[in-house]
């Protein structure tokens, strides 16, 4: 999986539209960086810029605006409502997909060194990045605000986490307070009613911070940890909200807090009627939600992640108040490649354009369509068996399969473009110049290592395809028999996908210069076609045990 990190930066300007678009644009030097949103603020005269990236990228570009807030910010001129101590004032790291918190705070460190070592901007880490206890509080790191810099630095106990004394480099930007956090999710809970107080009580009864205690001594806890929320009335709507930000998504999930909302509005005579996505979220927050509500509803979890989603978005309503699309809400979809492989095209598109005169897509690549076919097919069966009246009770059996069926399916329809570039990949090789002995061993040594990974790729899909063999001989046993036919032809589309494959295998072996390497994928492709054949043979039985003509 990508390791995808978003950064949300607020500078001390928000009202010179040229210095905002400067910092901005520098972030946008940074290839693999996407800005999703650029928010200023008049009145706090401060700009809140939120990007995304893979880490590398991402890092890079922080430290790039930070750069260019430095030049053309200064800090000496500056006022506004927002509490702020420098030209870049917070700069967090937050994890989004395939990487931890953790991760992210480790970023975050070298940043702060890398700001101050190459800038001589001085930096407070907080939240997950902090060294100290006190220091992941932001208030605590950015106390008394820019005025309070010269003292503090100066002081053991509250100088920088990396910094040094007092200069002109820092009076004019300031110090930079560089923190790792959890993905914030901020959410409207639409309620029945216009009233302010009825929303504000039961955004007291979840909230973490709660109520006061009625004594006057402290406060009564609220049920959601992680969670900030008030009620409030909106004109727009006619309607009043709980409105929530959830800070810690791993102890507070959407679907939990729509669900704790939910009830604790029922106890006080009210109903959630639907719920207000406010921003972006990661694809993680309603698959988990779309997965919690099929489990509530004892369906199969193995269907796509578009009807997973589906499912969380009808569930909680999202859509209740203006259209909710997730390819505008989700941020993994707001920066996928927009370039389309073999693998979105329709079908017709995939089948004429192998039938073209271009070399690629080839074989290989229905080689693995075949044996995503296959495992498409094994499982349908087990969603339909999942959903057969009569077996509710064996629906997570059924589900588990639908599950490992999609994975299957998922890696099947990346080998379909991976083996055009693969073979793209030898192409490439092929055009390297080669008018000198230096010039022609590269190409050799390049070609050779291409032609070696276009064996390799082919190798992927006999393993994946394999897989689907054991999940249509299951299905053909135990699953739907109505379609025990379809568990048949997922045998015979993941074997042809197999030996297919296998065909792609030994013609690229064979443009090997040096065998050696070649002799154990050769070998793993006959033994993985032997295996296949003798799982087609199992499954076949069963379906014709299924099928009584006479």
């Amino acid at each position: 999986m990508k390791k995808i990190i978003e950064c949300v930066p607020n500078y001390s300007e928000g009202r010179d539209k040229t210095v905002i678009d400067a910092i901005v644009a520098a972030i946008e030097t940074v290839e693999g960086v996407k800005v999703l949103d650029v928010d200023p603020g008049e009145a706090t005269n401060r700009t809140v810029v939120t990007f995304v990236g893979e880490p590398g990228p991402v890092c890079e570009a922080a430290f790039r605006g930070a750069a260019k807030a430095q030049e053309l910010i200064d800090m000496r001129q500056h006022h506004g409502a927002h509490p702020r101590s420098g030209a870049t004032d917070v700069l967090p790291l937050v994890p989004v997909a395939g990487i931890t918190l953790e991760e992210c705070a480790a970023l975050a460190r070298k940043l702060a060194e890398r700001l101050w070592k190459e800038l001589g901007i001085p930096c407070y880490c907080y939240e997950a990045a902090a060294f100290t206890p006190e220091r992941r509080n932001l208030a605590v790191c950015r106390e008394g605000e820019y005025e309070a810099l010269p003292e503090k630095m100066a002081d053991p106990a509250r100088k920088p986490d990396f910094g040094g004394s007092w200069n002109e480099t820092v009076a004019k930007a300031g110090a930079t307070n560089v923190g790792a956090r959890n993905f914030l999710v901020a959410v409207n809970f639409n309620l029945n009613t216009t009233s302010t107080r009825r929303a504000n009580a039961v955004a007291f009864d979840v909230r973490e911070k709660g109520r006061k205690n009625p004594s006057g001594e402290g406060w009564i806890p609220g049920t959601l940890k992680g969670t900030k929320a008030i009620g409030w009335y909106i004109d727009e709507y006619g309607i009043a909200q709980v409105s929530m930000n959830i800070t810690d998504i791993d102890a507070t999930p959407l679907h939990v807090a729509f669900e704790e909302v939910s009830r604790a509005a029922a106890a006080r005579g009210l109903r959630v009627t639907g719920a207000e996505i406010v921003g972006l979220v990661p694809k993680r927050v309603l698959m988990e939600a779309g997965r919690y509500y099929l489990e509530r509803q004892q369906r199969s979890l193995g269907i796509s992640e578009q009807e997973i989603v589906k499912i969380a978005v009808k569930s909680m309503s999202l859509d209740d108040l203006k259209p909710f699309n997730p390819q505008e809400k989700v941020i993994e979809y707001l920066i996928a490649d927009p370039v389309k492989g073999l693998a979105q095209m329709t079908l017709e598109g995939f089948v004429r354009e192998t039938a073209s005169e271009s070399a690629a897509p080839g074989g290989g690549s229905v080689s693995a369509a075949m044996g995503a076919f296959g495992a498409a097919l094994a499982t349908m069966v087990a969603n339909l068996s999942a959903h057969k009246r009569g077996w509710d009770h064996r629906w997570k059996e059924f589900s588990d399969v639908a599950e490992e069926g999609q994975k299957l399916v998922n890696e099947l329809l990346r080998l379909i473009d991976e083996d055009t570039a693969s073979f793209n990949r030898i192409m490439d090789c092929l055009a390297m110049p080669k008018n000198t002995e230096q010039e022609k061993e590269a190409r050799a040594q390049a070609l050779e290592a291409a032609t070696l990974y276009a064996a390799q790729v082919p190798l992927q899909t006999m393993e994946t395809a394999l897989k689907a063999l054991p999940l249509a001989l299951q299905m053909a046993k135990t699953g739907n028999p109505a379609s025990a036919s379809d568990a048949g032809v997922a045998a015979l589309a993941a074997v042809a996908g197999i030996r297919g494959a296998r065909l792609n295998v030994r013609i690229n072996a064979a443009g090997l210069k040096d065998k050696a390497p070649a002799l154990p994928l050769l070998a793993r492709a006959d033994a993985i076609v032997s295996e296949a054949l003798a799982l087609e043979t199992q499954v076949l039985q069963e379906v014709e045990a299924h099928i009584k003509v006479f």
